[in-house]
């Protein structure tokens, strides 16, 4: 397929919000080389009560966006729709990410001479049934795919163990975008008075579900509770109700605040003394990547993902996933000491410039398409 023109690659997303996956396409066609790649940001919106913000974020940064309507759980007007849109723009890599991308481009691009790339994001361990069958049948789906590309070394130990699969795998590790991170100087009013006491401002940015944990950081909190601090949970999901039940049940309503979806994560994420993500599992957590590159300092769960980031001691601290005294011990630790926690913040801002840019990432993958479109 050797052409002369930028290659034209379009990144199939999701409508639901603006968390990891979403992010994580915003900064590699933030970082990748333009004078090579036209760039493009397409969802299925399969719910008329979504709003598709990923793709309304594209189009703010200049980059031509998409939203093919065609609602319910699987749609053969999808296909149809985005296999019009391959054919008419001349879409040489077709990348998706998530099950119902996948299964939609391995559809659509058939018989169009587009090439198609997975990115796994991440699997869940606390998933219901039917989610982990969808789970289990995306894996098949990508013996389709001409490459599998996942974001970490654990993803990519568990792909290669599928027979005949470890052909397809390119291992290309998470990025955080450091241009839209330097460009972006305010921190939050709000939050800056209200710890104008000296409060620990601990800080959450993420989706409110079940594998992020964060009923076992308010137990922790209601255990520490003598203690100056306060909580600020940032983002939104199924478990928002059960948690803000719970923060009343231990009497901590008073000293957490819900503050949902903010697009000023930014700010809030430098006003933040310590950023605690205490999930079950991560790929490699783009959250935490942000707030290295913030330089706020970490406490994580010891898990594959954060282990990828986190040197204990170093660039942040490290607990014992699911106990409850092994991150409040980590919180006490981090909060009585000041100067530990401007070297965990300058070490760990260092790491991400040298070793975990989306601009690294984003060259590798020109790479990827490259081979892919003329290979």
């Amino acid at each position: 397929m050797t052409t002369s023109r930028r290659l034209r690659v379009l990144q199939l997303g999701s409508p639901t919000g603006l968390y990891g996956a979403e992010r994580w396409i915003l900064a590699l066609i933030n970082n990748i080389d333009s004078s090579c790649v036209e760039s493009e940001v397409a969802v299925v919106l399969d719910d008329p009560r979504l709003d598709a913000p990923l793709c309304r974020e594209a189009a703010a940064m200049g980059f031509a966006s998409t939203v093919f309507e065609a609602h319910g759980k699987f749609s053969w007007a999808a296909v149809r729709q985005v296999k019009e849109h391959i054919l008419s723009r001349r879409i040489d890599v077709l990348h998706t990410h998530g099950y119902k991308s996948d299964l939609i481009a391995l559809l659509a691009a058939r018989g169009t001479g587009c090439r198609i790339v997975t990115t796994p994001h991440g699997w869940s361990t606390d998933a219901d049934f039917k989610l982990k069958v969808y789970e289990s049948l995306d894996r098949l789906l990508f013996y389709g795919f001409d490459a599998v590309a996942p974001l970490s070394e654990d993803l990519y130990g568990g792909l290669a163990r599928w027979p005949g699969l470890a052909a397809r795998l390119h291992l290309i590790t998470n990025g955080v975008d450091l241009l839209d991170i330097d460009r972006r100087h305010e921190v939050s009013d709000d939050l800056l008075e209200w710890k104008k006491n000296g409060e620990l401002l601990i800080g959450f940015i993420g989706q409110l579900i079940p594998r992020k944990g964060l009923d076992l950081l308010l137990q922790s909190l209601s255990e520490w509770r003598d203690s100056a601090w306060r909580l600020a949970i940032v983002g939104e999901g199924e478990d928002r109700p059960k948690l803000e039940r719970l923060a009343a049940d231990l009497s901590l309503t008073q000293r957490i605040r819900f503050l949902g979806f903010r697009p000023d994560r930014l700010a809030l994420l430098r006003a933040f003394d310590v950023f605690v993500l205490p999930s079950h599992l991560e790929g490699v957590p783009r959250c935490l990547m942000e707030a290295m590159a913030c330089e706020v300092p970490i406490v994580a769960s010891d898990i594959p993902g954060c282990r990828d980031l986190i040197a204990p001691g170093r660039t942040g601290l490290l607990f014992n996933p699911n106990d409850v005294a092994s991150l409040k011990r980590a919180l006490e630790a981090v909060a009585s000491d000041a100067v530990a926690r401007r070297t965990f913040a300058a070490n760990a801002r260092a790491l991400v410039e040298q070793s975990w840019s989306a601009n690294n990432m984003a060259s590798r993958y020109l790479d990827l398409y490259r081979k892919l479109a003329h290979g």
